[in-house]
């Protein structure tokens, strides 16, 4: 039996009217709310084939039908039209990275926010690992006097970026000297392959500039100590905690469970997604028998052409996708083109 094109516009009505009512759809409904030409009998006939094949299903003895996760793969796949955001939401989030455009995390942060807060689900951002990752350029920029910020760029893009003290005196120029030497020491090593040897090295070639040998020993102690661990950031759980389908309270108490696990959400940000683009993955595809009333919308974001990390939102399998790929994939842009814009103010 073939997915023709009634069928599709019945399982296209269904799914519609399921994502706005979270009830399950009867024929009558379908027939009074949708212009689809036919009358309520001939969509009962197609809602019967459309649950033979397996698209729709019926939820306890309820007269009405709703959408198997078989069925929303489809309509994702072959069905969906994105949604456009609207000037004002666009306006928000414009406004929201211009007002946080000069601290990294306070950037990711703010993308997490904003996300959760338009698409009213759950909001996730995971940041790279560094151990693993090589030393692109490191650069010294004074703040104030006796403050200086010292920015890490690594092959994968990322960005770390750290407060220190400088001594008084120490100008522009010694800071970049002290890069200098940072960057043609160093450029190209792993982190975690930083070793003594090296340091002794760059102990003697910045002797002779006394009023800054402190200032790099300190940073070669504390300035690029950075975490190793990637981050993530987790927004909006009680946005997911106000849809009807975890109105039970063991299901609430199960998904703030999972949703404590830093392991459970690196992996359901980190899967199999493809690099360019928008991934959603839909119930069991989520490999996880706690979370199989649930779907993840994920993308990647980059920074000067490599990917930087994961950014997606967690809600119920009756999301709107239509509404959350669009989202994503908005602020996706957005925080690349940021990140972008502060990279090259530093480089």
């Amino acid at each position: 039996m073939k997915m023709d094109t009634r069928k599709q516009q019945v399982l296209m009505a269904i799914i519609m009217d399921y994502i706005s009512s979270a009830e399950p759809v009867g024929s009558r409904t379908i027939a009074r709310k949708f212009d689809l030409g036919v009358s309520p009998a001939t969509i009962r006939n197609e809602m019967s084939d459309l649950e033979e094949l397996g698209y729709i299903e019926q939820p306890h003895t309820s007269a009405g039908r709703v959408p198997s996760q078989k069925g929303y793969r489809y309509y994702v796949d072959f069905l969906m039209k994105k949604k456009d955001l609207s000037k004002k939401e666009e306006e928000i989030i414009r406004k929201g990275y211009e007002n946080k455009v000069k601290d990294i995390g306070q950037v990711v942060s703010q993308t997490n926010s904003m996300m959760s807060q338009i698409t009213n689900y759950a909001s996730m951002i995971i940041t790279p690992r560094t151990d693993t990752s090589a030393l692109k350029h490191m650069q010294l920029v004074l703040m104030n006097p006796g403050q200086a910020m010292v920015i890490v760029v690594l092959n994968t893009g990322t960005i770390k970026h750290n407060i220190i003290e400088v001594p008084e005196g120490v100008n522009q120029t010694d800071l970049d000297t002290v890069s200098g030497v940072f960057n043609a020491r160093l450029q190209g090593l792993n982190i975690d392959k930083i070793k003594l040897g090296l340091i002794r090295e760059i102990y003697f070639e910045l002797s002779k500039h006394k009023n800054i040998l402190d200032l790099a020993v300190h940073l070669l102690e504390e300035g690029l100590s950075m975490e190793k661990e990637d981050k993530i950031y987790l927004g909006g759980v009680f946005n997911i905690l106000n849809q009807p389908e975890f109105h039970n309270i063991e299901k609430v108490k199960t998904l703030l469970s999972l949703l404590d696990q830093e392991g459970l959400l690196r992996n359901l940000l980190e899967r199999d997604y493809k690099e360019g683009g928008v991934t959603v993955r839909i119930g069991s595809e989520l490999n996880r028998e706690e979370v199989k009333d649930c779907s993840v919308v994920v993308a990647t974001y980059h920074l000067d052409g490599q990917p930087i990390g994961k950014i997606g939102v967690l809600g119920p399998t009756r999301m709107d996708y239509a509404w959350v790929v669009s989202v994503v994939e908005h602020m996706t842009l957005n925080l690349s083109d940021t990140l972008e814009k502060m990279f090259k103010g530093w480089r």
